[in-house]
C-alpha cells in the first residue's frame, strides 16, 4: 500500500479466486436460493416454486455451484420414493447477514437509484 492508500483501498483489490467467488455466490439465483435456504430447507420444486422465474436448468446448475462452493448441504432423504433436500450450511449461514444487509441497502436506496435512472434516461 502506499502512504496515501487505507485498509479499504487493498480489499477493493480482490484476487482473482475471491472475485470468482463472489461473482459465484452473489448473482441473482445464489441469493434468491441462499435466502430462501436460510428460511428453513427445501426440497427442488419447492425451491422452483419459491422462486419461479428460474429455469430449472438455471437451479440446478446455480445448486450445484453453491454446494461446490460449501454453502448448500445436498441430502438424500431415505423416504420412497428417495428425494433430495437442499439446506443452508454452516458455511452458507456465515453469509445470511450479508444478504439481508444488501436487502436492507437496496430498499433504503432504491428512491435515489430509481432518480438516478431517470436522469440517465433523460439524457439519452
Amino acid at each position: 500500500m502506499t502512504d496515501t492508500a487505507t485498509p479499504h483501498d487493498a480489499l477493493l483489490r480482490v484476487a482473482p479466486e475471491h472475485r470468482e467467488l463472489l461473482d459465484q455466490v452473489l448473482d441473482k439465483w445464489s441469493l434468491r436460493v441462499l435466502d430462501e435456504l436460510c428460511e428453513r430447507p427445501l426440497r427442488f420444486n419447492e425451491l422452483r416454486r419459491a422462486v419461479p422465474v428460474v429455469t430449472q436448468k438455471s437451479l440446478t446448475t446455480t445448486l450445484r455451484r453453491l454446494e461446490r462452493n460449501g454453502m448448500v448441504d445436498r441430502v438424500v432423504l431415505s423416504s420412497r420414493p428417495v428425494a433430495v433436500e437442499y439446506r443452508i450450511s454452516r458455511l452458507g449461514r456465515t453469509i445470511q447477514d450479508l444478504i439481508d444487509a444488501l436487502y436492507v441497502w437496496s430498499a433504503d436506496n432504491m428512491a435515489d437509484v430509481e432518480r438516478a435512472r431517470e436522469r440517465f434516461d433523460a439524457a439519452e
